[in-house]
């Protein structure tokens, strides 16, 4: 809990500015800016976090929860079974009309991020972290005396000595990511499958190729399927960039997706969707006293279902620089370092399944798909870097 000696934030309203002295700022409310928040929190840390949407709700996101992200949920706080996770015990790829398996070499489970969001969000509240919900951040700049000074939508501004930045897969201004150069574009839809099929999908999570792009689905809570997919811009544009015109060809180009939702409902009036995903970033540079996490930090290929075990890697690795007094540039480095041959891996790995030799050379894909998949899935997995390691156990 919050140090009670520590100054509560005060609203001056002739100035619509909330001085923050001695606390941290966190701007956004997803998986990594709720975690940071909560271990922040129970170190008796004055947290405000800011978060955009008035409640948690659906995003883009695979929903996979890796042996990594459930061990650091579980030190959170967050008891997945109890919301109603789905266990994955296996991982199919499917290209065409075939498919392989392979069982996954560490413990997995499935769950909504609208689930995993309302939370995570509860327990930050819990922890005595300061929410404020449906706020949006326009600007974040330096004020004269050298504090972080965030300026919020409705002109309010808050200002602390520290600023976590967690906003995910949408950049704030002045802080804008590199370009995606392949123009990646995303979707997400829910389904609700014939029974037949929902028994064939237990427990399983199924990635599919077709020309342009890949795509995932596998189980959820209250028995539904979510169906993920990322096509570059150009493959859409070539179907009148209509997303449904592409669910369609997919099937068509993989006959075993067609099978999977042969009788499906959909549960959503349409999929949700982002552009633009630099899959491969991982930040270089920061400026003092801002710890950039999550997917602000690092994009993992959607294909190594690694991004909530990403964001969750780094908001830990944050917290524990912060504890350490580990000035930020110096942890942005050490981060980049710790993660950059499991990304590099990632992209390989995704690259070549997607690829045209790839394609061609399908029959041998498919046959050492269950002994590489054993391989990626092993050296693709985030790993605590040992001076952060020692941070915390020092914290």
């Amino acid at each position: 809990m919050p140090d009670p000696k520590k100054e509560i934030p005060v609203r001056t309203s002739n100035l619509n500015r909330i001085p923050l002295h001695d606390e941290v700022l966190i701007i956004g409310g997803g998986v990594a800016g709720c975690a940071a928040s909560i271990a922040l929190a129970r170190k008796g840390r004055g947290v405000t976090l800011i978060e955009r949407e008035p409640t948690p709700r659906h995003k883009v996101c695979g929903e996979f929860l890796s042996g990594e992200a459930l061990e650091d949920l579980h030190a959170l706080g967050i008891d997945v079974a109890s919301l109603g996770a789905v266990p994955i015990d296996y991982v199919r790829l499917a290209a065409a009309r075939r498919a392989a398996e392979a069982p996954l070499p560490f413990p997995a489970a499935s769950l909504t991020r609208k689930a995993l969001d309302t939370a995570l969000i509860a327990e930050a509240i819990a922890a005595g972290v300061s929410v404020e919900r449906g706020r949006s951040v326009q600007a974040l700049g330096r004020t004269a005396s050298n504090a972080w000074q965030a300026t919020l939508d409705d002109g309010t501004t808050y200002e602390a000595p520290t600023v976590f930045l967690a906003t995910g897969k949408h950049d704030l201004r002045g802080y804008k990511r590199p370009e995606d150069p392949e123009r990646w574009v995303a979707f997400k839809m829910y389904f609700r499958l014939a029974r037949a099929q929902a028994a064939e999908l237990a427990r399983a999570s199924e990635l599919m190729l077709f020309p342009g792009g890949y795509g995932g689905i596998q189980p959820v809570e209250g028995g539904i399927a979510n169906l993920c997919w990322v096509v570059q811009q150009r493959h859409l544009a070539r179907v009148g960039n209509r997303w449904e015109n592409f669910l369609a060809k997919m099937q068509q180009d993989c006959p075993h997706l067609a099978m999977r939702l042969a009788g499906a409902e959909p549960l959503l009036a349409k999929p949700i969707a982002i552009t633009h995903i630099p899959y491969g970033y991982i930040r270089r540079t920061t400026e003092n006293g801002l710890y950039c996490i999550g997917d602000q930090a690092a994009v993992i290929p959607s294909f190594t279902g690694d991004g909530i075990s990403i964001a969750l890697h780094t908001a830990r690795c944050a917290v524990a620089a912060y504890l350490a007094a580990e000035p930020a540039p110096v942890f942005q480095a050490k981060l980049r370092s710790a993660l950059l041959a499991q990304m590099r891996l990632a992209e390989f790995a995704a690259d070549g399944l997607n690829n045209a030799l790839a394609r061609v050379a399908l029959p041998f894909c498919l046959r050492v798909w269950p002994g590489v998949m054993r391989v990626t899935a092993r050296l693709t997995r985030v790993a605590q870097h040992a001076s952060v390691a020692q941070a915390a156990v020092a914290s």
